[in-house]
């Protein structure tokens, strides 16, 4: 399927009315947050930067995005905590309803991935696309797609405790990949 378009690859967007807008958060429903909070940052490395509780509306926020030594320090103070984590770029907003984790006829939420289709992952780019699979399967984490399976070689997907999909990728091999493809 071709499509012919007016949009270039590669060409900057300048929307003045726009600058300024950063791309901030991937909301994803959660059942246990225990169980996500230790996937994300123990498994992936996350930093949990601002969590908001609810009680009227019994629901939580935790917002997980990476973290450097050589970023802004993340302020102590709970609202400029809070607009430390509004200006942050791509991060994970995990998002649970209080109950889910202790209902026991509580099926999880769909993910996207089966019928009917719709959200499909989110994407982690990494150093070394075996060496940090070897990591996650030393840790017990459910695979998708190792790096090796497939037609796409180098890159892999997990689930995290919800199901939701995560893929693994190099930048330059990926990058590499993608181009020999399709050209």
């Amino acid at each position: 399927m071709s499509s012919q378009s007016s949009f270039q690859e590669g060409q900057v967007v300048s929307v003045p009315e726009t600058e300024g807008y950063v791309m901030n958060q991937t909301m994803l429903r959660i059942k246990d947050p225990q169980r996500s909070l230790d996937f994300y940052s123990r498994v992936l490395g996350m930093t949990l930067i601002k969590e908001f509780r609810f009680p009227e509306m019994e629901f939580s926020l935790y917002f997980m995005g990476y973290v450097t030594e050589d970023d802004e320090p993340i302020p102590d103070g709970a609202e400029a905590r809070a607009a430390y984590a509004f200006r942050q770029k791509a991060m994970i907003e995990l998002t649970h309803n209080w109950g889910t984790e202790s209902d026991d006829d509580f099926a999880g939420y769909h993910d996207g991935n089966a019928d009917p289709r719709g959200f499909g992952h989110i994407g982690l780019s990494v150093p070394d696309v075996y060496a940090a699979c070897k990591r996650f399967e030393e840790l017990g984490v459910e695979f998708v797609k190792r790096p090796d399976d497939g037609k796409m070689k180098g890159l892999a997907f997990i689930k995290d405790p919800d199901g939701y999909w995560i893929e693994i990728l190099e930048a330059k091999s990926c990058g590499s990949m993608a181009v020999a493809m399709t050209g």
